[in-house]
């Protein structure tokens, strides 16, 4: 993993510039904090060939990254080269080759009664490997089905098996609000997503209507969950009693958008009042009411 020396050692001696760039993986949703080498220049837009999990391929430089927070700081990979001409149209070939290969696999995979879901196939830009990816409920024994495979494209094969949300990411698709699904278009690397998040931004727990088409919970859930956690640490949380005058009243909704706190009574009285009424005496350690 990177270090803080790591991000120190990635500025230009000569010019002083932070060599440090957000990298898209063009065959997936993935970005990566590359280094550049000393030696090579990059600008924004460039294609580059860089190291991934997978093996050496083509990815297009996003920007510079000038800031880089300490919980921001990852893997840093070094850019191997700058791509030419004949990797950019050997991508382009690729990708028409894949979708045949994709079929190809299909066929081997039902020959072989196996109980898998190919979702996609990948050749690599710069080494001779085909990689395709697929979901299952269980684990697979495939390795009649790489021995197929390797005899009919004469190279080495991987399948490598992903999860339900990594399908909808490489598959892509429209969610409920119209946009392309978070995790094909905007996510560069999946995060996870628990039912708090929903509960913390009082959402409807219906898993219908808080679940993506991947069966898991929404991705966009993160997204407002720590501005809802911070406004609410500084005001009283559900189920706190507040007594005003002589009567005890109990939270039952704190709504961050309205900026209002709703309250439960006695005999079954609602009464509704905004943030700033709220005040916590630390001495007493308890909520009030400003009158």
């Amino acid at each position: 993993m990177a270090t803080e020396n790591n991000i120190t050692d990635s500025v230009c001696v000569e010019c002083g510039r932070n060599n440090l760039f957000r990298v898209k993986v063009l065959h997936s949703s993935e970005t990566e904090l590359c280094r550049c080498p000393r030696g090579l220049s990059v600008k924004n837009q460039d294609y580059v060939v860089l190291p991934t999990k997978y093996g050496k391929d083509l990815g297009r430089v996003l920007g510079e990254v000038k800031h880089l927070c300490s919980e921001e700081v990852e893997e840093i990979i070094e850019i191997t080269r700058l791509a030419e001409e004949e990797d950019l149209q050997r991508y382009k070939e690729n990708r028409a080759r894949e979708e045949e290969a994709l079929a190809i696999c299909r066929e081997k995979v039902e020959a072989h009664n196996l109980e898998m879901k190919l979702v996609s196939a990948h050749y690599l830009t710069e080494e001779s490997k085909l990689l395709f990816f697929f979901t299952a409920e269980s684990r697979v024994d495939f390795r009649a089905l790489v021995k197929d495979l390797v005899s009919i494209f004469k190279m080495r094969i991987e399948l490598r098996q992903i999860g339900v949300r990594d399908e909808s990411r490489v598959i892509g698709g429209l969610g409920v609000c119209g946009r392309v699904y978070c995790c094909h278009g905007i996510t560069d690397h999946l995060k996870p997503v628990s039912i708090r998040m929903a509960k913390e931004q009082n959402l409807s727990l219906n898993s219908m209507k808080i679940s993506g088409p991947c069966g898991r919970l929404l991705c966009c859930l993160s997204y407002e969950y720590d501005v809802y956690s911070h406004e609410k640490s500084s005001l009283p949380s559900e189920g706190t009693r507040i007594k005003i005058e002589s009567e005890v009243f109990k939270v039952i909704e704190v709504n961050i958008l309205n900026k209002k706190i709703k309250m439960l009574g006695a005999e079954e009285r609602i009464l509704e009042l905004p943030f700033d009424k709220f005040e916590y005496k630390e001495e007493q350690r308890k909520w009030v009411v400003r009158s």
